[in-house]
């Protein structure tokens, strides 16, 4: 058994163009999989391929496709192209999102439902694209689902954010349920404080970096790059008995 091996797979990455993203397409690629990635900025989309072909996936096919999750036409239209472009997928990465910070107290509707509808509904219309097609071509396959540490502790101000990543774990772990029989696997990765575009602007709060890397047992912020080698791991074909889990990537910072 040779174990990290995804030759010959085909892995679907949302918002795969930055980021964490782009850091698991990039080890996924380095690992052997042909790629996809979904994104709504084209030119970002555009950048991510042209990247993964100068690293790792130099030898892989590599695509990118226009998508906005939020979007059930979208997401629908988008797996099709995937499946025509690659043939299949064998992996999906359901790891659009966005963030956003508001006192509770003051958040509108609409401020909840604009995190919410891209990281939790946009994320039940991937991986329910996803699972279709890898139940009706019955071979398998593994779903992963990028949630946050935040849906374990507390995240004042961002409750919006929190609550779509803690509603992912409870759907990964029905999923895994439901789709055991059809030997899709469907795990959660939990990534704790990441240096991304999404949170570079925090980095400029040089109090908050060094609270939130005091309490890391690692003293670092992660890179995208620890979200990529165990998003490997779970994509790994060979891990058949592998599912229903959370896996955390945070330092040591929930457990500190």
């Amino acid at each position: 058994m040779t174990t990290y091996d995804l030759t010959e797979r085909v892995a679907v990455v949302t918002g795969g163009n930055g980021g964490i993203g782009l850091g698991i397409a990039e080890a996924l690629a380095a690992a052997g999989a042909d790629i996809v990635v979904w994104g709504r900025n084209e030119g970002k989309n555009d950048a991510a391929v042209a990247s993964l072909l100068a690293g790792p996936a130099a030898t892989r096919r590599v695509h990118a496709i226009r998508c906005d999750v939020a979007d059930e036409a979208s997401v629908v239209a988008a797996m099709a192209e995937s499946i025509d472009t690659m043939g299949k997928v064998d992996c999906l990465v359901a790891n659009a999102g966005i963030g956003g910070f508001s006192p509770f107290t003051q958040m509108s509707l609409e401020e909840w439902r604009r995190v919410t509808s891209v990281n939790f509904d946009g994320a039940f219309l991937t991986l329910r694209e996803g699972a279709k097609h890898m139940v009706e071509r019955g071979e398998g396959g593994s779903l992963i689902a990028i949630s946050s540490v935040s849906a374990i502790h507390g995240a004042p101000m961002m409750q919006h954010y929190a609550g779509s990543k803690a509603g992912l774990l409870a759907v990964m772990r029905g999923l895994a349920v439901e789709l055991a029989r059809h030997q899709i696997r469907c795990n959660s990765l939990l990534p704790g404080w990441t240096h991304t575009d999404m949170l570079d602007p925090m980095t400029a709060n040089e109090k908050f970096v060094a609270n939130t890397t005091s309490r890391t047992p690692m003293r670092r912020w992660g890179l995208p790059s620890d979200m990529g080698a165990a998003a490997v791991f779970l994509a790994d074909p060979s891990l058949t008995f592998h599912t229903g889990d959370c896996i955390v990537v945070d330092g040591g910072y929930s457990i500190f």
